[in-house]
């Protein structure tokens, strides 16, 4: 797909949000359940459901998937679709691109050792390596661009809520 592709397929919704912009407005779903024995978490994910479990660092043994690194693919699915967008609507050709997220977790934290420890991962880096003959000034409007146009990058600045009720 290139620019003008792109552009012609956004165009049309972009309009409908223009004329009416409660339309722009998309509820996002995820379920989970404590459906296994032991301290997990199963979510449904697109590709089926994945048995969330607790990190090495906190106790697990490693046999459930991660959820600061789901965390961390989610960032990668989102960023690489912004960039690829972004990359697209510029001009800018990639012929291929490899993204890496990394992000430290103090297990102290979590685990209640230490109260001055934050939860949660700090400073997360989101690297991008591509292929590409476009300059450095254009690399650097891409990355700024993908930071404030990914969902989940911005999501990430402003932390939900959560709420916990009787069923």
């Amino acid at each position: 797909m290139d620019a003008t592709q792109l552009r012609e397929l956004q165009a049309p919704v972009k309009q409908r949000y223009r004329d009416d912009p409660a339309s722009a407005c998309a509820t996002m779903h995820a379920e989970a359940a404590f459906a296994d024995p032991g301290i997990t978490a199963t979510v449904q994910t697109w590709a089926g459901p994945t048995r969330a479990g607790l990190h090495p660092s906190t106790g697990g043994d490693g046999a459930d998937a991660c959820s600061g690194d789901m965390l961390l693919q989610a960032l990668l699915g989102c960023a690489g679709v912004t960039m690829r967008s972004v990359a697209t609507a510029m001009g800018v050709e990639i012929r291929a691109a490899r993204l890496t997220a990394r992000g430290e977790m103090d297990a102290r934290g979590t685990l209640g050792v230490s109260k001055e420890t934050p939860v949660g991962l700090g400073s997360i880096a989101v690297d991008a390596e591509l292929d590409t003959d476009a300059d450095d000034a254009t690399l650097t409007r891409l990355g700024q661009l993908t930071e404030r146009y990914c969902v989940v990058a911005q999501t990430l600045a402003h932390p939900p809520t959560i709420t916990v009720r009787r069923a």
